[in-house]
């Protein structure tokens, strides 16, 4: 089994305090396609919505050939980590549900020789992030502030709408750690796959 080189990422979610973060190790080989969908699990996020990159004064997302802006953007599949890395790009944004605008700061942290384990791999981080549609920054801490609250005349409609309690504090880290061990499964699949069909053709 060929190891991995990765990069280790510090994912943080703008304009909210005390910070929500994150920190994940990806192959380098990853795309930014395969970062979103890494982040998405790590945030708990469900891919409800639409996303951009914006690297090096690029943007990436899954092109749309009816955009009636008609921006120009690079297809997110198409474009590895390792690219971002060699154009000496050390912090990029990621934009998530241009309705509520989640926008994330990427940093690079390090690239080095991964183990002989399967990745992305998710390492740490702190605070739940917003649930979906909750209504941008303003709705998020509006939100907080009700479910905090047990006697808040909207709680109860709170606690419905969102499906039980909320814990800023808890990441659920066990639903985390599936989530991505689902996406490293499919990646290890995938490369295998395509090992396989490489030697049939030899």
């Amino acid at each position: 089994m060929t190891v991995d080189r990765i990069a280790r990422l510090l994912i943080q979610l703008d304009d909210i305090e005390p910070l929500i973060w994150r920190r994940v190790e990806v192959p380098l080989t990853m795309s930014l396609k395969g970062l979103h969908d890494v982040i998405q699990a790590v945030m708990l996020f469900e891919d409800y919505h639409l996303f951009e990159f914006e690297a090096g004064g690029r943007c990436y997302d899954v092109p749309d050939p009816e955009d009636l802006y008609e921006r120009k953007t690079f297809a997110a599949r198409n474009v590895r980590i390792a690219a971002l890395i060699e154009r000496g790009i050390a912090t990029f944004s990621y934009t998530y549900d241009f309705g509520d605008n989640w926008r994330h700061t990427i940093t690079v942290e390090a690239v080095e020789d991964g183990n002989s384990i399967e990745y992305p791999r998710f390492i740490d981080g702190e605070r739940r992030a917003p649930p979906e549609d909750v209504g941008s920054t303003s709705g998020f801490l509006e939100f907080l502030n009700v479910m905090a609250k047990p006697r808040h005349a909207q709680h109860r409609e709170f606690v419905r709408w969102y499906g039980g309690r909320f814990d800023p504090e808890d990441l659920s880290v066990d639903i985390i750690q599936d989530r991505v061990a689902k996406i490293a499964r499919r990646r290890t699949l995938g490369k295998a796959g395509f090992a396989k069909s490489q030697n049939q053709q030899h």
